[in-house]
C-alpha cells in the first residue's frame, strides 16, 4: 500500500494523531516529510497507518545495512544480556577487541571511540591541535586548520563556526576562532591558505550535506601532497561517506588517499545505536594524556559489540562491491532521467539537482513519499538518495522507476 496524504494538513488516522503531538510537545528544529514510521526491515519501512515505503535515505548513511539486520541486532540482544555500560574508570571486554577490528578494517593503527559524529569531529579537532604544540612546535594559542566551503561537519558550536550555512550559523555566534575556509575542491586556495600555524586540513571526501558533491579528479590526492609537504595533518570526514557508501571501506581510499585522522560514524552503530571513532596514526592519537579528553558513553560494551559486528559485516567486501555495482547501475538510469539538471555520484550514494520548472526538491519529495519512497531534500533543489548497501538490483530499479514517474507528474 502507498502513500496518499496531502501534505501536512488533513491528515488523518495514527500518522496525524502523532504529528499533531510532535507539533504540540516537539522542537522545530527538523521539518520532516509528514510520515510517522514505526517498522522497518531490510530497505523497507512501514508507517503507523500500514503503508510500506522503500528507504531511499538510510538515516544519512547511518543505514547502510538496512533496517534490523539480523546480526546486528543479534549483537546488541547479546550484549544485552550481560553488559551494557561501565563507565571509562575500567576496561570491558569488548572495547579492545572493536578497537582492533577497526583499525583493521580502516588500515589504521589507533581508535579513539566516541559516540556521535559531531563528537568525533570536535575530538580531531583537539588532538590535531594538541599534536601542532606538541609534536611541530606550534606557537600557543595560534594553531590553524583549514577547511572547505560547503562543508557540513555537524551542528556544535565549534562546527557551525567555520561553516558557511547561514542556517546552521545565523543567532548562533559568537564563533569559535582558528579555521581557514578555502573553497572546495580548489587545491590552489587550499595551498595558499597553508601558513606555519595550520595543524590540519579538513575535508569531507565527497561532500554530503552539500549535495553529494565529488571534488575534481586529483584534488584529493593534491591534498594529501601539499600536507605532508608542509606537515600538516590530513583529516578526513568520512562520517557520511565511509563504511561502504561510496564503494569502498574509506571513500578517500578511492583516490589512492590516506589520511593521518578519519572521522567516523553513523554506519559504525548500524543504525542500532550511535557510535563514532577517530581513527588513524597512533602518533597523533597518543598525544592524548589522561584526563584531557573523554566520554562517559564512548566505548561502551553495547556500542563495541555492534560496532565489533558492522566490523564483520564490512570485513567480507561484499557490501563496498555491491555499492559499486548498484551505483553504476543506478547512476547510468539516473542520468537519463527528464527533469535533472545534474546527476553526481559515489558508489551507491547521489544527488540530483531538480530543475526549477519542475518544482523544489522538497516538492519531489513529498512526491516520492506519495508514490512510496522515502529520500529528503537539501539545498532547495536537491534531492538525496542513499539506500541502504542491502538494497537489491529490483529495489534500485524501483527507485529510480518512482522517481522517474514522480518527475513527469509534477513537470509542467
Amino acid at each position: 500500500m502507498t502513500a496518499t496524504f496531502p501534505g501536512r494538513t488533513g491528515l488523518s488516522g495514527r500518522t496525524g494523531d502523532a504529528i499533531a503531538l510532535a507539533d504540540r510537545f516537539g522542537t522545530a528544529n527538523y521539518a520532516p516529510l509528514p510520515v510517522v514510521l514505526s517498522e522497518g526491515t531490510g530497505a523497507w519501512v512501514t508507517d503507523v497507518d500500514g503503508r510500506r515505503y522503500l528507504d531511499a535515505l538510510a538515516g544519512y548513511s547511518a543505514l547502510n545495512f538496512g533496517h534490523r539486520h539480523p546480526v546486528l541486532v543479534e549483537a546488541a540482544h547479546r550484549q544485552l544480556e550481560s553488559l551494557t555500560l561501565t563507565a571509562r574508570a575500567f576496561h570491558n571486554d569488548r572495547l579492545p577487541g572493536f578497537q582492533q577490528q577497526l583499525a583493521e578494517l580502516t588500515g589504521t593503527e589507533a581508535v579513539l571511540p566516541m559516540n556521535t559524529g559531531a563528537e568525533a569531529v570536535e575530538s580531531a579537532i583537539k588532538v590535531a591541535r594538541a599534536w601542532g604544540y606538541r609534536v611541530r612546535g606550534v606557537r600557543p594559542g595560534a594553531a590553524r586548520i583549514v577547511v572547505a566551503g560547503g562543508n557540513f561537519h555537524g551542528r556544535t558550536t565549534t562546527v557551525v563556526s567555520f561553516s558557511d550555512d547561514p542556517d546552521a550559523r545565523t543567532d548562533f555566534g559568537p564563533f569559535t576562532p582558528g579555521f581557514d575556509r578555502v573553497p572546495y575542491g580548489d587545491a590552489a586556495a587550499l595551498a595558499a591558505a597553508l601558513t606555519e600555524d595550520t595543524v590540519a586540513v579538513l575535508l569531507e571526501p565527497v561532500q554530503g550535506e552539500a549535495g553529494v558533491i565529488v571534488p575534481p579528479e586529483g584534488y584529493l590526492a593534491e591534498v594529501r601532497r601539499l600536507t605532508a609537504e608542509r606537515d600538516v595533518l590530513l583529516v578526513c570526514d568520512e562520517i557520511q561517506s565511509g563504511l561502504g557508501r561510496a564503494g569502498a571501506t574509506l571513500c578517500s581510499d578511492l583516490s589512492g588517499v590516506r589520511a593521518d585522522l578519519y572521522t567516523l560514524g553513523k554506519a559504525l552503530g548500524g543504525g542500532v545505536l550511535p557510535v563514532s571513532a577517530v581513527v588513524g596514526r597512533r602518533d597523533v592519537l597518543g598525544v592524548l594524556r589522561p584526563g584531557e579528553h573523554g566520554s562517559t558513553f564512548g566505548g561502551n560494551p553495547l556500542a563495541a559489540a555492534v560496532g565489533s559486528a558492522v566490523c564483520g559485516l564490512l570485513g567480507t567486501g561484499e557490501l563496498q562491491a555491491a555499492a559499486r555495482d548498484l551505483g553504476r547501475r543506478a547512476g547510468e538510469r539516473l542520468a537519463g532521467l527528464p527533469g535533472l539538471t545534474a546527476v553526481r555520484g559515489a558508489g551507491l550514494w547521489f544527488g540530483v539537482d531538480v530543475d526549477p520548472a519542475v518544482g523544489t526538491g522538497r516538492e519531489v519529495c513529498v512526491e516520492l513519499a506519495r508514490r512510496g519512497v522515502l529520500a529528503k531534500e537539501t539545498h532547495g533543489s536537491t534531492v538525496r538518495l542513499s539506500p541502504p548497501l542491502v538494497v537489491t538490483r529490483e529495489e534500485v530499479d524501483l527507485l529510480v522507476d518512482t522517481l522517474g514517474a514522480t518527475l513527469e507528474h509534477l513537470a509542467p
